[in-house]
């Protein structure tokens, strides 16, 4: 008897082993199926892996880590992006399983059937996708290490280093891109696992063909719903555009309540628009969209309405990434000069300043000159009134010719010359016209600069002089006059103007900047002053520039191309899911006399309809509010290539340059596998 107990134990053993390794063949050729059909998924998460595991690496890359004090912050701010980028690849790892599951559910009940375990089918659909996900971490970790090597060499370039290539492979990036899949993956499989365990024989065989309810059922809700919709769309802009905090967190609500609200009630009302109009239904391969698109969209309304919220979230955040890489830019090459200090204690001591620079620097040229305020604001009110300047002085601030044409002699610009009973103006590219215009207007002819000294206004220059912010060289313009009529004004300050042969280094500008402290003025901003002070350094705001758009711009991309990836993936595999249905579509039609010009047609409006419809809502939002960014930022940013329309267009070329590749894609291969040649057509009608 206990001999009959043993054999029974190894007959068992040995037929669980014989089950388990069924299980792991069939889920092994399950996923390789998977990801054959589902070709463009998998794709994603091989980049989203990549993209990942390339982040990680400048998280622990100590050699991006010191290349300025700045970038201590630039891992917190990977680390916060890459929090988001899971929590979307998780929802579209969440989808794509789910909907799996539902195609998949018949074949799965089967199995169940002929004789396994709900538990053994469980581990079997779990096993297929962990699979998945697996040989796409692998794949991800070694792309994302050339992508790594690009960022690399980008932030390398924008801090003005040498890149050499060379291959590097970080373990802890590796590490922590595990535990962001582990995350992803675990979640999705345990919310099938569930649903699997659920759900009765019969239910599973039968879930694909259980349709989705609409959500608006009468006609009448529909059409308040979309009225409502539409409001909240145009608040929810509007909003937006005035830029402060609280109605930016009020339009973002309100533009998520009109995008579900819209695809909800638009969905559900396509149908009943055209049950009112049958005749619309006949013009050209209207009929045939309509089916297909009224299948869809009244089951896809919530769906669609997230994608395309996420939509408007991709166009802003690649409008944003350009629109701040072009304003840090210009910040950083407002400072022209090596060292630049200011400040409005007429009787400041630049010698430790001057003691520390010539003891530790290679200086080329250097001045100390006075700035000086008009007896009146006629300029500044002119441009105030007549342009987008902002006056920060009371009267207009002015500079001896003498002391300007030193500068620019410093700066290697042109000299400037300046006749007898002139003035000039130096100013921001964006002043230049409404200056000129201003010698032709009354208040020009009133100042006391034509009244009692009776000069014209003669050339107006634009090179890069130290006027962006205050305590430079004049707010964003400054008059220059004869030395005999400025020394009649009162000085408002004392500037220190250095030029040296080598840029100066980190350390250098903070021993500066302790010198700096010490004289009892504070910092704050790109330039380290406020109205008391100001301490410029052109190396250091050239490092600032290349670590903001390390932490802000390269965050914002980021998340666009994942964001990007990630909407155009369920749509594509809503499309490609299809293909059996399309396939007996089109070979039906075939039959029936249409022409194979016409098929394509039909699946080109098909294919038209359904990526244009979520990709409309967010260019009504997203338009406006990067055409409105030049009352976000100060004018002077906004101006050549940085307008507004520029960065709108390639806000618009970035996005449609993914998306459209996708489309090719998913167009190609369905086109290919659906619409039936003559030889194939024949055939299936034997």
């Amino acid at each position: 008897m206990t001999l009959y107990k043993k054999n029974e134990q190894v007959r068992f053993a040995d037929s669980n082993k014989r089950k388990n390794s069924l299980l792991y063949q069939l889920s092994l050729r399950n996923a390789k199926r998977q990801a054959k059909d589902y070709l463009v998924y998998f794709v994603t998460v091989v980049m989203a892996a990549a993209l990942i595991y390339s982040f990680n690496g400048l998280v622990f890359s100590e050699e991006i880590l010191e290349l300025s004090v700045r970038m201590a912050y630039l891992p917190a701010m990977i680390v916060f992006a890459s929090i988001v980028v899971v929590c979307i690849i998780g929802w579209l790892v969440h989808y794509t399983t789910g909907f799996m599951l539902t195609k998949r559910s018949r074949e799965l009940g089967t199995y169940i059937l002929i004789g396994l375990e709900p538990q053994q089918v469980t581990r079997l659909f779990m096993m297929e996708n962990l699979t998945i996900g697996g040989a796409a971490f692998v794949l991800g970790t070694f792309l994302g290490s050339l992508l790594f090597q690009i960022l690399r060499a980008i932030v390398l370039t924008l801090f003005g280093g040498t890149y050499r290539f060379g291959l590097s492979f970080s373990l802890k990036a590796v590490g922590l891109t595990l535990v962001y899949f582990a995350f992803i993956y675990l979640f999705a499989q345990l919310k099938s696992r569930k649903r699997i365990r659920s759900m009765k024989i019969y239910n599973l065989i039968y879930y694909e063909k259980v349709n989705e309810e609409e959500m608006i059922q009468k006609s009448s809700r529909r059409r308040k719903t979309f009225a409502i919709s539409i409001v909240f769309g145009v608040i929810g802009t509007l909003l937006l555009m005035i830029g402060s905090a609280i109605p930016s967190f009020l339009g973002a609500a309100c533009i998520i309540t009109f995008l579900y609200g819209f695809f909800i009630s638009f969905s559900s009302g396509v149908p009943a628009y055209f049950e009112h109009r049958p005749a619309n239904k006949y013009k050209r391969q209207m009929l045939l969209v309509f089916r297909t698109l009224s299948a869809k969209l009244a089951t896809m309304g919530i769906v669609m309405a997230t994608i395309s919220l996420l939509f408007t979230a991709v166009l802003i955040s690649i409008g944003l990434g350009i629109l701040f890489s072009r304003m840090f830019h210009f910040r950083a090459q407002q400072c022209c000069f090596d060292l630049f200090i200011s400040d409005t204690d007429t009787t400041v001591n630049f010698t430790e300043y001057s003691d520390y620079v010539h003891t530790n620097l290679a200086v080329a040229d250097e001045l100390q000159y006075p700035i000086y305020l008009a007896e009146d604001s006629s300029l500044t009110d002119y441009l105030e009134a007549n342009t987008q300047y902002s006056s920060f002085y009371d009267a207009d601030v002015v500079m001896k010719y003498s002391d300007y044409t030193a500068l620019r002699a410093m700066l290697g610009y042109p000299e400037a010359e300046m006749e007898p009973g002139q003035y000039l103006v130096h100013c921001l590219p964006y002043l230049q016209t409404g200056i000129m215009e201003y010698q032709l207007s009354d208040i020009h002819d009133t100042s006391v600069i034509h009244r009692k000294e009776n000069l014209s206004l003669g050339d107006v220059h634009t090179e890069t002089f130290n006027q962006y912010l205050w305590g430079g060289n004049g707010y964003n313009f400054i008059l220059i006059l004869p030395d005999n009529v400025v020394e009649k004004y009162a000085v408002y300050s004392i500037c220190y103007a250095v030029m040296t042969r080598e840029p100066l280094s980190e350390a250098q500008y903070y021993a500066l900047r302790d010198i700096f402290y010490q004289t009892g003025t504070t910092h704050s901003g790109i330039f380290d002053g406020n109205d008391y002070g100001t301490i410029a350094v052109k190396s250091q705001n050239t490092r600032a520039e290349a670590s903001e758009i390390a932490m802000f711009v390269f965050p914002l991309y980021y998340l666009a191309l994942i964001l990007t990836m990630t909407t155009v993936t369920i749509l594509t595999i809503h499309q490609l899911s299809e293909m059996n249905r399309y396939r007996q579509q089109f070979i039906l039609l075939h039959k029936l006399g249409m022409a194979r010009r016409e098929m394509l047609k039909t699946l080109q409006a098909q294919f038209a309809v359904y990526y244009t419809m979520p990709v409309i809502p967010p260019l009504f939002i997203t338009v406006p509010f990067i055409l409105n960014f030049e009352n976000i930022v100060e004018p002077e940013i906004m101006t050549g290539a940085n307008r507004p329309c520029v960065i709108l267009g390639i806000t618009l070329g970035l996005f449609f340059a993914i998306y459209t590749l996708y489309i090719l894609l998913a167009y190609t291969g369905l086109k290919r596998n659906v619409i039936p040649c003559s030889t194939y057509a024949a055939q299936s009608g034997q």
